[in-house]
């Protein structure tokens, strides 16, 4: 039961005492755990909901502490791996494969973007009426295992719990840029944005397609590399198709493992966000990029829950936790940075990775370009003023392996972090104020704690 906070603080474990008095049910239904927490899991309790709207039973009511446990009505490691692989989705895990997919992915050459975008948007009609999972960024996970760090401190007795802080130097927050790669022509704006992202200081990822597209020279990913960007495997053709059948899932999956190794990529994205957890054991790459936070506005509806990049197995998934360009453009007709904006707010008070996906096909115009600018600028405004880290994907995948693998040891001088790479971790205290977990973490740039709220 514990299993899962100790993936997400790197705590010692001496401090996390959960239970249950009960065996749970085979079935799972939705609940609570305390405002802005929806769960889905195997519940022992009244009110069980087969669907996440409405009012839903708060599982806080049903926690009990006694004799240093605290005793919980549900498995939380089952709960947080149930909103992670989008088991709660159902039959939405099948947008990639149904009849009216194919059809459109078979038109979709000869569509226009005006016929396409009209299309989307009657496909994606109500989208803002969906409560679960919370627009725009839905932090489930990361609450639900606030709130266990809270009732740990709690149980405990103690004053504060130790804990390895989330990212390395002591950053608030990370922030990367992604950029699909979808036509020939955006193939052709790559150098100009790579100009446009190193005058703001910024790295990023281009996901690139292998076949079909446009042709991928070694050249072209000889040049993404030596400018100090990242190369991933986007799909193979983007067809809408990878998922749709196990056998050619295997089949495609088999080649795009080859361009990885062909292109020296380290990660995958599937084409449209498609995605199939239960399969990725076929895929050999290091990091993925495949699933939203919140999907609302994608084709395949669901989304993970957190802010925070978690394992699948052997692959870490890095989420995306913001929305994309085309999407603010195209579908909600926005061309500002507004909505960017909160989704970062809400993030960074999770302190938690804000992940972009912006197109170099759907920039190249002065309006879209001027929102892209304004967003470089609002990022290198929080590197310098909030100590976010601002990296990329391969790097924020090295880190987080690295954390994964280091522990906290106590000796006669206090707490020490020991493990590859611990020179840039730092050590941090979870603790209780007013009601709230209180997390302090060693600053960038200082000896002194900085203190950092989620509410």
């Amino acid at each position: 039961m514990i299993d899962c906070l100790i993936r997400y603080y790197r705590c010692p474990e001496r401090y996390l005492q959960l239970a249950r008095r009960e065996a749970l049910p085979a079935t799972s239904s939705y609940f609570q755990f305390g405002p802005g927490t929806t769960c889905y899991g195997s519940y022992c309790g009244p009110q069980p909901a087969q669907v996440a709207t409405g009012h839903l039973h708060d599982a806080l009511r049903d926690v009990v502490i006694d004799d240093g446990t605290t005793y919980l009505p549900f498995d939380p490691s089952q709960v947080v791996d149930n909103l992670c692989r989008e088991v709660y989705a159902g039959d939405w895990r099948q947008g990639s494969s149904s009849a009216l997919a194919a059809m459109y992915y078979f038109l979709r050459p000869a569509l226009s973007v005006g016929v396409r975008r009209r299309l989307q948007r009657f496909h994606l009609r109500g989208w803002d009426k969906v409560s679960f999972p919370r627009w725009p960024v839905d932090c489930s996970v990361d609450n639900l295992l606030q709130q266990l760090m809270l009732l740990s401190l709690r149980a405990a007795g103690v004053e504060r719990i130790p804990f390895i802080w989330f990212w390395p130097d002591g950053a608030s927050s990370c922030a990367i840029m992604t950029h699909d790669v979808e036509t020939k022509v955006g193939t052709n704006f790559c150098p100009t944005l790579m100009d446009i992202d190193d005058s703001f200081g910024m790295k990023a990822s281009f996901q690139i397609i292998p076949e079909e597209r446009y042709g991928v020279s070694p050249e072209f990913l000889q040049l993404i590399r030596q400018r100090g960007f990242e190369v991933v495997v986007h799909d193979l053709n983007h067809d809408g198709h990878l998922y749709r059948n196990r056998e050619q899932f295997l089949e495609r999956a088999a080649r795009i493992n080859s361009y990885g190794k062909q292109y020296g990529a380290e990660g995958f994205r599937a084409g449209v966000l498609y995605r199939k957890q239960v399969w990725y054991e076929a895929l050999k790459f290091s990091y993925d990029m495949s699933v939203p936070n919140v999907a609302h506005l994608d084709p395949q509806r669901g989304g993970c829950c957190t802010v925070m990049p978690y394992f699948l197995g052997d692959i870490l998934e890095i989420p995306v936790t913001t929305i994309q360009d085309y999407t603010l453009f195209n579908i909600l007709n926005d061309y500002s940075i507004n909505l960017w904006k909160q989704q970062i707010d809400i993030i960074m008070a999770g302190h938690g990775i804000m992940s972009f996906i912006v197109h170099p096909d759907y920039i190249m115009k002065p309006r879209e370009l001027a929102v892209y600018k304004a967003l470089l600028e609002h990022l290198a405004h929080l590197r310098r003023e909030r100590a976010v880290w601002l990296t990329t994907p391969g790097e924020v995948n090295r880190w987080w392996r690295q954390r994964a693998e280091m522990t906290l040891v106590e000796n006669a001088q206090g707490w020490q972090i020991e493990g590859p790479g611990k020179e840039r971790a730092r050590i941090a205290y979870a603790s209780e104020k007013e009601g709230h977990l209180v997390v302090t973490a060693q600053a960038p740039s200082e000896q002194s704690l900085s203190a950092l709220r989620i509410s």
